[in-house]
């Protein structure tokens, strides 16, 4: 046998040794969830790697024993076979002829093991890495073969590893534990790679804390609702739908602490298309009513098995203290969650007409932002801090619901009351009326 094929078999057993090494940084790297989807999809392969992965120990034993078999081959045959060889050459060599066994030995041993580290650990790991399950899914047939072959010895290896690890107190942890951190890394790691777009961590991580945030966080608080009167006449509530945001109205009976239920505009609307009269009391939907304590993800629970979109939140007490939507929890994922005092101050949002929906605990400097009507304070007005405080001022009273006020080229309409508080308040420039032409005046 020549040198030349005593190389060769070395090299054949060294890559047998890559595919074990290959084959087992596959499985222990593979996610089952992939390799479950593989194995749904119709693939034995991912069907049998599932199965090794399972039963780590006989797993390990059976690609340990076929390394170990596969080192010792090529150990033996390298030292025994290709060392004679190249000792026989060096023989040749005056200055090595005295020492060509013991280099000979050296030659080999380095060799191999620099063509091991390299054909038979690096190469075959940086492939398994690339593609663990698809590695596991190509090997793990062959490698389940050689486990029922090798069956006898693999049941030997395996049983004395269990009792080892018995005997030094070890207890497997049943299943594996993912932790956030880990989720955070590998969502981190597809960024990187560019299989993540760069908004979604912050998305990832506020599913993440959904189970921690509880429902005041990210519901309207009650001063921001708009609240709808059971027996109110469609003329009476359609303004308050048209100038809002909200997509849901709590419907009360004689005052607002007696919440009858919800009303959605999608019901309003469906009842308008198909010509059908308006009546508050048909389209109300019981409400479901959760704690104020309670986390967001058990509230889209709750929103997936009733099929609603819409709930009010008690406080301890009993009482309603706000109003939680699916718009709410998608806006808690898809953007920063606002803290309770961004949400509990006063707003106002601006209309396509240009007009200002405003509450009416909205301070004095901020309208006078909107409205250019600086100051809004007159020499004699009380004192006020607030729109409200505003229109009480100049009514001299307390405002009913659809009551206005004109004032220096603005129009304030008292959209909304709670009780003997001005809720909502739309802020319109009032029509300028025509100029009338300077006397004597060309035409």
């Amino acid at each position: 046998m020549g040198i030349a094929t005593e190389i060769l078999i070395i090299l054949i057993l060294l890559a047998a040794n890559g595919l074990f090494a290959m084959a087992e940084l596959a499985l222990v790297s593979a996610r089952k969830s992939n390799l479950r989807q593989r194995a749904e999809k119709g693939e034995h392969g991912a069907r049998a790697a599932l199965q090794l992965a399972e039963n780590p120990t006989r797993f390990l034993a059976t690609v340990q024993f076929g390394i170990t078999l596969v080192g010792v081959l090529a150990g033996a045959f390298g030292g025994a076979t290709l060392s004679e060889e190249i000792a026989a050459l060096l023989a040749g060599i005056p200055l090595l002829a005295e020492y060509a066994d013991a280099v000979a030995i050296a030659i080999v041993v380095a060799g191999i093991t620099f063509v091991s580290l390299i054909l038979g650990e690096l190469i075959p790991k940086r492939i398994a890495l690339a593609n663990p399950e698809g590695i596991a899914s190509t090997l793990a047939l062959p490698l389940d073969r050689l486990l029922r072959i090798a069956s006898p010895l693999v049941d030997l290896l395996a049983g004395t590893t269990d009792l080892a690890l018995r005997w030094a107190g070890f207890r497997p942890i049943p299943g594996a534990h993912v932790s956030e951190e880990e989720i955070r890394g590998l969502v981190q790691e597809g960024v990187e790679a560019g299989v993540f777009a760069t908004a979604e961590p912050a998305m990832v991580e506020s599913v993440l804390a959904l189970d921690r945030t509880p429902v005041r966080q990210i519901m309207t608080p009650r001063a921001q609702l708009i609240f709808l009167r059971v027996d109110e006449p469609h003329e009476a509530f359609w303004h308050k739908i048209v100038v809002s945001a909200h997509s849901a109205f709590p419907v009360y009976e004689e005052n607002r602490d007696n919440i009858v239920g919800l009303v959605s505009v999608k019901a309003i609307y469906a009842n308008l298309a198909a010509g059908i009269e308006i009546r508050l009391k048909d389209l109300v939907t019981p409400p479901i009513v959760l704690p104020s304590v309670q986390p967001v993800s058990q509230v889209l629970e709750s929103f997936r098995r009733t099929g609603r979109h819409a709930a009010l939140v008690a406080d301890e007490f009993g009482g309603i203290i706000g109003m939680v939507t699916l718009v709410d929890v998608l806006e808690a994922i898809v953007g920063e969650v606002p803290s309770p005092e961004d949400r509990l101050r006063p707003r106002a949002r601006q209309r396509p007409d240009g007009s200002w929906l405003a509450d009416g605990l909205l301070e004095v400097e901020e309208v006078e932002k909107l409205t250019g009507l600086r100051p809004l304070r007159e020499d004699g007005d009380g004192e006020y801090e607030t729109l409200a405080g505003f229109l009480f001022c100049r009514l001299g009273r307390v405002p009913a619901e659809g009551e206005h006020l004109l004032w220096k080229g603005w129009r304030f309409e008292v959209i909304d009351m709670d009780r003997h508080r001005v809720d909502k308040v739309l802020l319109t420039p009032a029509p300028q009326p025509p100029t009338t032409p300077a006397a004597g005046a060309a035409h």
